[in-house]
């Protein structure tokens, strides 16, 4: 068997000048819409030049998605029995909307493979993911069992903070026609409103 030669510096910056690229024309134009000639010029490369990388449009995402896992799951792993439950979960949902912050175009790719039927990657979302929400929705169901937490559906409570969260990167466009600002400014609101609104729901009946 042949051994692999490790890349060059050169090889190793182009292969990130297309993935970069790629993440900004799936992001934009989702995985149907995106070309191997969009991806190409953003790159500032020729096509050739891209496909010496990549073999296809299909191989540049599955690797964009497969970088993307450990650092989208991360916030979800860091759930712990350590500290209060409703600190931990708030912690959660900041985490979450800083993600909307700092990865918008990250979260699109995600949410557009999805909404496809998450064709490239449904081996992920049926094994690693569904394990690790069940997981985390153990931990859930026994602060509620303990009466740490209110009663709440686990697994619903974490679709819900998916969808309250991530609605900022992917909804982006409409979020700022509507609240028009000039910054991020709208993100430390949500967090605000968000934090109060889970606390309310999360905290046992007498606790303050």
């Amino acid at each position: 068997m042949t051994e692999q030669r490790p890349r060059t510096r050169i090889q190793e910056k182009n292969r990130a000048t297309i993935l970069e690229a790629a993440l900004d024309v799936f992001s934009k134009h989702g995985f149907r819409g995106a070309t191997l000639d969009q991806i190409a010029q953003t790159a500032g490369l020729s096509k050739p030049n891209v496909l010496y990388y990549f073999p296809s449009k299909e191989a540049i995402h599955r690797e964009l998605l497969g970088g993307l896992m450990d650092i989208w799951l991360a916030p979800l792993k860091a759930l712990n029995d350590a500290g209060d439950p409703v600190a931990e979960l708030l912690d959660y949902v900041e985490r979450k909307l800083e993600m909307s912050r700092d990865m918008p175009r990250e979260s699109r790719l995600f949410a557009g493979e999805v909404l496809q039927g998450a064709p490239r990657f449904g081996e992920f979302v049926a094994g690693p993911l569904k394990a690790l929400v069940d997981e985390k929705a153990a931990l859930i169901q026994g602060w509620v069992d303990a009466g740490r937490i209110a009663p709440v559906d686990p697994y619903h409570l974490i679709f819900s903070i998916w969808a309250s969260t991530q609605h900022y990167a992917d909804f982006d466009t409409q979020v700022r026609a509507i609240l028009t600002p000039t910054g991020d400014e709208h993100l430390e609101d949500a967090c605000a409103f968000l934090c109060r609104m889970y606390a309310g729901l999360l905290r046992p009946n007498g606790s303050d």
